[in-house]
């Protein structure tokens, strides 16, 4: 089942530039929430609920003061200063219980593939695989095991068997994990080249 973890959230003014340069020097993030069939939402989150959340995908309870009702909610984007350093906005993905959504999920890659004893290098260029599911069954991570793959095979999203209840929508030719040919003929070839020009 997918974590699920509380925030409190303080009320903001919307276009209130004042307000939240206060906030921000109390280590406040302004947050907006919004979601389909709900009511956009402005709040402050601490700093530090941001810092500490969980790896993987999780819902969030956001206790917005002065409402009776947590929003549940997932986290869509943080936006961060120049420097890449600073996380400056908050945007939050309102769920509604029982109704899919389409949502992007890590992948984590595990084992050790067997082509890798021969020189063979492993190349992971997919990250996160889009998802659709209810939002109770929203994997944390999709987890891939490329132990079995050799020098050249390749691991496509078609290849992947989603949890029950979740469809994966990533395009099935996608490419998860490759085993690339090692790159030792290439380096003889150059040594080979450099020897000639010297001789000559």
């Amino acid at each position: 089942m997918i974590q699920r973890i509380e925030w409190k959230a303080i009320p903001r003014t919307p276009g209130k530039k004042s307000e939240v340069k206060e906030y921000r020097k109390k280590g406040y993030i302004p947050v907006e929430v919004y979601g389909k069939g709900h009511e956009n939402a402005h709040a402050y989150i601490y700093w530090k609920d941001l810092a500490d959340r969980p790896s993987g995908m999780f819902l969030i309870d956001l206790k917005i003061e002065g409402e009776e009702e947590p929003k549940v909610c997932i986290l869509k984007d943080v936006q961060y200063n120049y420097l890449g350093d600073q996380p400056i906005h908050v945007d939050l993905y309102e769920v509604t219980f029982g109704v899919e959504l389409d949502v992007e999920v890590p992948v984590e890659v595990v084992g050790k593939p067997k082509g890798l004893e021969v020189g063979g290098i492993l190349e992971k260029p997919l990250h996160t695989i889009m998802v659709r599911t209810v939002p109770r069954k929203i994997p944390e991570k999709i987890v891939v095991d490329v132990s079995n793959l050799d020098v050249g095979d390749v691991l496509y999203v078609r290849d992947i068997t989603p949890p029950e209840g979740v469809k994966i929508m990533t395009p099935g030719d996608e490419v998860v994990a490759v085993v690339l040919e090692p790159e030792v003929e290439e380096v003889i070839e150059e040594e080979t080249a450099e020897e000639a020009t010297e001789t000559a």
